[in-house]
């Protein structure tokens, strides 16, 4: 296994969200989370890589083992596609930017900055991150969002190779990707019991997200 997880509890600011989730993913394979809005699968995916820190349980994985991309595309607006790419590569030590911009058709936009992209090109740039990270394991956080049809395909794609030279894949989304090897956890069983209604979020234990969900660490 890649990625271990055993009797893990997580929360979102000072509200438990999940209580004793555990799975495992095996190299070759990607886990599915699915649940309704607010179930805790993004504070999930955060504590997977170490942005929160758990309540309990433990988790498995070999160190720097995990590349995350949240909601936010995290790009440098002032620079262009090939120079956010070997920055992103040069802080994660890899060098080659080619395979990224393939597997995303980023070559046209490589001179263009990323200020000036559209809401989907650069979603395509930010998940282009990750194939120059040299990552194993891949927590995405609704990894679709603003990408069109085409591009959908070109991410399943670009996921179905990582898994293919021996990665893994942890994906929060409500789509059908057609992954190879994909199970899917349901974490809707795992969410903690609603506060009391005088709690700081008037018994709403997911109050909204306090955090500004990080792109990739």
């Amino acid at each position: 296994m890649l990625l271990t997880v055993t009797d893990l509890s997580c929360a979102r600011g000072p509200a438990q969200v999940l209580a004793g989730v555990g799975f495992g993913v095996a190299a070759g394979e990607a886990l599915i989370l699915r649940g309704p809005n607010g179930a805790g699968k993004t504070t999930l995916l955060r504590t997977l890589a170490g942005l929160t820190p758990p309540l309990a349980g433990d988790i498995d994985c070999a160190p720097d083992a995990i590349a995350y991309a949240g909601h936010a595309d995290g790009l440098k607006a002032q620079l262009t596609v090939a120079e956010n790419l070997r920055f992103w590569a040069g802080a994660f030590a890899t060098r080659d930017i080619g395979p990224a911009l393939d597997a995303f058709d980023l070559h046209p936009l490589a001179d263009r900055r990323a200020g000036e992209m559209s809401a989907g090109q650069k979603r395509r740039l930010s998940l282009a991150r990750l194939l120059v990270t040299g990552r194993p394991v891949w927590c995405l956080d609704e990894p679709t969002v603003s990408l069109d049809v085409e591009n959908v395909a070109r991410f399943a794609r670009a996921v179905e190779a990582h898994l293919a030279t021996g990665g893994a894949a942890v994906i929060a989304t409500h789509i059908d990707l057609g992954l190879p090897n994909a199970r899917t956890l349901d974490v809707t069983p795992f969410m903690a019991r609603r506060l009391r209604a005088d709690d700081p979020f008037g018994g709403d234990p997911f109050g909204g997200d306090p955090f500004a969900a990080e792109s990739l660490r």
